[in-house]
């Protein structure tokens, strides 16, 4: 009876529990988690199909046999050979080399190299070069003759991270004043007139590279320097560079040591030596950034300088900024610039670019304030480049050359400087605006053309003009490798007119002058050459220089030699082989 109670009584409860749950009634469910479906793992059919054909073929056996019959033929294959590809020999390259040319007015030309190897890493070069001419130049009535000449003795070693380098040399320059003007200095004193001026230079050098090392890189350079009329100057510099890498950019620092001393004799036998020196220190710090087509260089420098025969010192600081940012690749790329320096001027360098100064000038340093300039450069097409440069620098104590007067009241006899025929040094504050544009034509890899022109607009302050510096240059250079043996070059180039400053004596008053600016006419010279190559050693050639024969004037008064020609051979060889 209680079993019965019992069934009873749990029927009741699951028909109870049914009827509350259809009372439940609909509810939303939120899944949380995202939904990640599962690939399971495949399981291979292990059972082989059997095969129920109740036709079974047995294959039978055939045999078979080859009834051959000659067959007459007249072809025969050739045999195979393997292609391969056509490489042009290497030029052979030899240690030593000789050249030797003689032309018209008597000129000579002779270079002589050598390079002996010491050990694997370590070599000793020699390098001597002369240039001459015995001068005859239409309408100059002194001597016009002209030697250059330099001896280089330099021994270099290349380690692993050690690269350095040393040179030793002298130098032998003669020119001549020969600018006089025949109606303004009589025919008596010309005849008597020993125009002829020496130059002479022994300097010593090193520099040494460090691969691994903050410290990049120095430099350091002494050079004496004077000529025959006791003129002397002596010249030492020191340049260490030191590169440290911050943050993945690159951070440079140049250091500036620059001492310069000199004199000049005095005027005349009685009077006082004319000393200058100078001592300049200078830091320069730039940090290099890179970002993808962006190149960056932000940095500044400061400089100071003592000039201790005048007991005066000043301090100058200078932008050194560079950008460029390739917007298309090869194609275009867009750079500008705002750069400055203090720049030590020194009688050789003046001398170098004019041969006919007068032993006595004023030498002391520039300073280019700010150079700044923008352009663009790239390639018009895979083998034509080109670049254009806008720029306006600012330079305060600009060296002008300017012709000296001929000192008609001067007591004594004068030098041989002093008729009108030489050169002196004057300093201006010069604003120089600039328009560059250069073509560079890469046809080939027998021929390579390039043309560059540049405008000048000058603005100066004290004097009237800026003194022979031209208002217009152009320039054309050419390689042309006409065959395997054949070869020819091409240097044409134009300069555009130059204004310069004469002073004549009317009488033996004193003060008695008459002042003149001289416009200089632009000159084309037009140079080619042309050469024949025998074999890997030797080698002729022929060269043209002036070939429009025009006597024009680079300086006031001292024209040019003519149309020159010279011809030569070069031969290349190795000692002991």
């Amino acid at each position: 009876m209680k079993i019965k109670s019992l069934g009873v009584f749990i029927i009741f409860l699951v028909f109870t529990g049914f009827s509350y749950a259809q009372d439940l009634g609909s509810e939303m469910v939120e899944v949380v988690k995202p939904y990640t479906p599962t690939v399971s793992d495949a399981f291979k059919i292990k059972e082989t199909p059997k095969i129920s054909d109740s036709v079974n073929l047995e294959k039978r056996p055939v045999q078979y046999s080859i009834f051959s019959v000659p067959v007459a033929s007249t072809f025969t294959p050739a045999k195979g050979r393997a292609t391969t590809v056509e490489r042009q020999r290497p030029p052979k390259l030899f240690d030593n080399y000789i050249t030797l040319g003689f032309g018209t007015y008597t000129s000579a030309l002779a270079e002589f190299y050598s390079n002996i190897e010491v050990t694997r890493t370590d070599n000793f070069g020699i390098f001597l070069t002369h240039n001459s001419a015995q001068g005859g130049i239409d309408g100059v009535e002194l001597d016009d003759h002209y030697y250059d000449t330099e001896l280089n003795l330099n021994y270099s070693s290349r380690k692993r991270n050690l690269i350095w380098n040393t040179d030793f040399g002298v130098e032998h320059r003669l020119f001549n004043w020969y600018g006089v003007r025949s109606d303004e200095v009589s025919q008596e004193v010309i005849n008597n007139l020993e125009p002829q001026h020496n130059y002479y230079s022994v300097y010593a050098g090193g520099e040494i590279n460090w691969e691994k090392s903050f410290f990049d890189r120095a430099e350091a350079k002494y050079r004496y320097f004077g000529d025959d009329f006791e003129s002397t100057e002596h010249r030492l510099t020191f340049k260490p560079t030191l590169e440290i890498p911050i943050g993945g950019e690159l951070f440079h620092t140049n250091l500036i040591f620059d001492y310069l001393n000199g004199s000049f004799a005095p005027y005349f036998d009685d009077g006082e030596d004319l000393t200058y020196s100078y001592m300049n220190l200078g830091v320069a710090s730039s940090l290099l950034i890179l970002r993808d087509d962006l190149t960056l260089n932000l940095g500044a420098a400061i400089y100071y300088s003592y000039d201790s025969e005048n007991s005066d010192s000043g301090i100058y600081v200078y932008p050194q900024v560079t950008a460029s940012y390739r917007a298309a690749g090869d194609y275009f790329i867009a750079y500008a610039g705002l750069e400055g320096e203090l720049r030590q001027n020194s009688y050789y360098e003046f001398t170098k670019e004019n041969p006919f100064l007068s032993p006595a000038v004023d030498i002391a340093p520039t300073d280019q304030q700010y150079n700044a300039y923008v352009g663009a450069k790239g390639k018009l097409s895979t083998n034509i480049g080109y670049n254009t440069r806008l720029k306006y620098m600012a330079e305060d104590y600009k060296p002008l050359f300017r012709s000296n007067p001929n000192e008609m009241t001067e007591p004594g006899t004068k030098p041989e400087y002093a008729y009108g025929n030489s050169f002196g040094v004057v300093y201006d504050q010069v604003n120089t605006i600039s328009l560059f544009g250069e073509l560079d034509f890469d046809v080939n890899s027998d021929f390579n053309l390039r043309v560059n022109g540049e405008f000048f607009v000058y603005d100066t302050s004290n004097e009237e003009e800026a003194w022979n510096l031209p208002t217009f240059r152009a320039n054309l250079i050419g390689d042309y490798q006409i065959t395997e043996k054949w070869f020819a070059g091409a240097n044409v180039f134009f300069v555009g007119e130059r204004k310069d400053f004469e002073i004549y004596q009317t009488s033996d008053v004193l003060n008695s002058v008459r002042t003149v600016i001289v416009s200089l006419d632009s000159y084309f010279d037009l140079n080619l050459n042309l050469g024949y190559r025998f074999n890997d050693r030797l080698s002729i050639f022929a060269r043209g220089q002036n070939l429009l024969g025009d006597n024009y004037e680079r300086w006031v008064d001292y024209p040019v030699l003519g149309m020159q020609v010279m011809a030569g051979a070069t031969y290349k060889f190795d000692f002991g082989r």
